[in-house]
Formats: structure tokens, sequence, C-alpha cells
């Protein structure tokens, strides 16, 4: 198992990605353990995703059997010049954003399975628990989900089309089986990486406790 329990509310079934409009892309669904990406392409890759899900789930898993503070710590994690690229990326990203390595491994998982889809499609989408990989050659639009907030599914970011992938990562102190020492509804960031946006919303997630600490947390977020 990679990913810490909590005890807040865990959208299973996922619904909101029922709400995806868009016939442009073919969609498909790949699980293993508690990654569970929805991706679209331009055609069916579901063989090959499963394949690079694998890959990088066991990177991780079998660095986290040999460095256990890997996975339990929630400070910055000192760089392993032999480790694999995937823990690489990931301890350097989190050390930016004063969290542990582990806050961005969905984000991380999207992002290294988004790259090596595009050596078979020119578009694609990978959206991980909230963590959004996106190539894209058109506009296209994300809506915020936050649970039972009344702003949930209301805010609408318009992506642009982009010669490189971005970021759109949701951290909620409310929704889903992530780590957040916060109580904010949603807090999203925009990141040509998908590993830095991750680590970023988390960051200024654990911030947001009361409504007094939105303003502190926009402030971290601008650093």
């Amino acid at each position: 198992m990679i990913f810490p329990q909590t005890n807040k509310i865990e959208y299973k079934e996922r619904k909101y990605r029922n709400l995806i409009e868009g016939k442009d892309l073919i969609s498909f669904q790949v699980k293993e353990a508690e990654s569970d990406l929805y991706i679209r392409a331009n055609q069916e890759l579901s063989f090959y995703t499963r394949q690079m899900l694998s890959n990088f789930r066991g990177q991780i898993e079998s660095y986290i059997d040999s460095h256990h503070l890997f996975k339990s710590t929630l400070s910055p994690y000192s760089q392993d010049k032999k480790a694999p690229e995937i823990i690489k990326s990931m301890i350097h990203t989190t050390a930016l954003c004063g969290v542990g390595p582990m806050a961005s491994v969905a984000g991380a998982i999207a992002e290294f399975v988004g790259k090596e889809l595009l050596n078979y499609s020119s578009e694609v989408i990978v959206e991980n628990g909230g963590d959004i990989f996106i190539k894209s050659n058109k506009v296209r639009k994300v809506s915020i989900f936050a649970g039972s907030s009344p702003f949930s599914q209301r805010i609408i970011l318009k992506i642009e089309a982009k010669e490189n992938y971005i970021g759109v990562c949701t951290s909620s102190g409310m929704v889903g089986p992530s780590l957040s020492f916060g109580k904010a509804d949603a807090v999203t960031v925009i990141s040509d990486s998908v590993l830095l946006a991750d680590a970023a919303a988390t960051a200024v997630g654990n911030i947001v406790k009361t409504r007094k600490d939105v303003e502190q947390g926009l402030v971290y977020a601008q650093k």
C-alpha cells in the first residue's frame, strides 16, 4: 500500500467523472491498488497504461521497502542520486513546498504515465484522484470538485491549448484519501509540473484551517 489512510470522506465512485464533456477523445480507466486513473487520449491505450502504472508504482513501492522514512516523513526528504527518476522528482518538488515526498505521489503517477502516453497519442489527459495531467491541442475546461461545498463544480478553469503539458491539482481537507492538516474544501494549483502542483496544493491546504487562514494560504502560494 502506497497511500496513507485518513478519516476524510472518500468518493470511491468518483461520480464527477460522469460529468466530463467532449467526444473528441477516447476515455478509459485503469486501476491498480489505490491508483485509479481516468484517461482520455486519441486512442484506447489501457494495455500500455496498465504496464506504465505498474512500472512506476513498482519503483515507488520498491524504494519505500528500502527507505521507510520516505513514506512516513512529513518534512522534505534528502535527495538520493541513485533513486529512480520518479523518486528524485518527488523529492525535489516537495522540498520546494516544504512537505514530505508522498505529498506528490498522485501527481507523480499522473505526470509520468501521461508523459509516456504521449508516445502513442498527441493529446493525453490523465486524472488521478483530482490531480490532472493535460496535454491538449484545444481549450479544455476543468471544474473544481469540492465535495459538499456550495461552490463544488461551479468554478470552471479554462485551460488553453499548449505545446507542453500542464498540471492542475486539487487538495482537500474534507474529501479524498490523501493526508491534509487543513480544512479547505479545495485548493487548486496550476503548474507546468503536475508534481509541483500536487505538492503546492497540499502545502497551501495544510495552512487553511479556518476562513481567516485563506489569505495566508494565498500569500504562501505566491512565493
